[in-house]
């Protein structure tokens, strides 16, 4: 699934095929503002649009500021507040204001730089765009501001340094397309996550069962080397099947995913944790895994556990272990 949000890759398009192009990005918000910090909208010289900084109170300002902007070849700073009025119409039960920093695609934001970061987006790598508002200094940070990344939070590291955080979407891979898969997979696209269910059973694995999803009927461990492993990417087990787990555990084990849960009792769990030192896993590898997955909640039946297993993935995901 391609990130549901494409303004990078739009504006780098636009800009292509030879259209003056801006980035309007929200920096700053007080009170309820319409659109979180870190939102964008991108504006090409005739006025066409994609994205959104505030849900349509103020982009027909910002449109306007973006083409003056274009014809200066010069960052603008912007600053609106948003009636009480206009935030109902948007959802909102009172209005703020927000700050939008206006940045013209190649002689503000150098190509190669947009270049690059759409890459790394292509390539599922966490990048930072970092910009120093007083200098006009740009680069791209790889690997700093962890807790940023983990909560999808861009902002101000000081008074004139902003950060936009772009992460790759996420991702759940499910092994065992089991009654709890059926309801965990629609529970994880609501909170954003792409998921795959991986089960070489074909009475488990068919399309009858799970329509219009990603469905590999491969063993676990092969899927999970072709998929690729990392830091937005959750792994829970439900096959109950010792084989097919342990082969997804020895790779998950020695990956960066952000999450592994796997279905069984506290017993069942104990047995696993003996196999998995016998394959000479560590105590910090081994404890990484969630079992028996989900949070305690008194969860019965399927739909209840799929909603303790999301609960304890996010909880790992932004930083809030229960």
């Amino acid at each position: 699934m391609l990130n549901p949000d494409q303004t990078l890759e739009t504006a780098l398009e636009w800009y292509r095929i030879g259209n003056g192009v801006a980035l309007a990005t929200v920096i700053e918000t007080w009170g309820s503002a319409p659109r979180r910090v870190g939102s964008q909208l991108v504006i090409d010289e005739s006025g066409r649009i994609e994205g959104s900084v505030s849900g349509g109170c103020v982009e027909g300002a910002v449109i306007i500021e973006a083409m003056e902007a274009l014809q200066e070849g010069a960052q603008r700073l912007l600053e609106y507040g948003v009636t009480d009025e206009d935030a109902f119409e948007v959802g909102l039960a009172c209005g703020g204001k927000i700050r939008i920093l206006v940045e013209p695609v190649g002689s503000v934001i150098a190509i190669p730089l947009l270049s690059e970061l759409v890459d790394a987006r292509q390539n599922r790598k966490p990048v930072a765009y970092e910009v120093d508002l007083n200098s006009g200094n740009r680069c791209l940070v790889y690997d700093k501001y962890v807790d940023r990344m983990r909560l999808d939070q861009s902002g101000f590291e000081d008074n004139n340094r902003f950060i936009t955080v772009f992460n790759p979407p996420l991702r759940l891979i499910i092994v065992g397309a089991v009654h709890i898969a059926q309801s965990l997979v629609p529970m994880a696209r609501i909170a954003g996550y792409d998921p795959i269910i991986v089960d070489p059973r074909e009475v488990f694995g068919s399309s009858d069962r799970f329509p219009s999803e990603t469905l590999l009927l491969e063993w676990p461990d092969e899927a999970l080397r072709n998929l690729g492993l990392d830091s937005r990417t959750a792994l829970v087990l439900l096959t109950h099947d010792t084989k097919l787990d342990d082969a997804a555990l020895e790779i998950a084990l020695r990956s960066n995913l952000f999450y592994i849960g796997a279905l069984g009792s506290n017993r069942t769990h104990v047995k696993r944790v003996e196999r998995l030192r016998k394959l000479g896993f560590s105590e910090d590898e081994i404890g990484r895994i969630h079992g028996p997955i989900g949070l305690d909640i008194g969860a019965a039946g399927p739909s209840e556990i799929a909603i303790s297993i999301l609960a304890e993935m996010t909880s790992e995901l932004r930083g809030k272990p229960v």
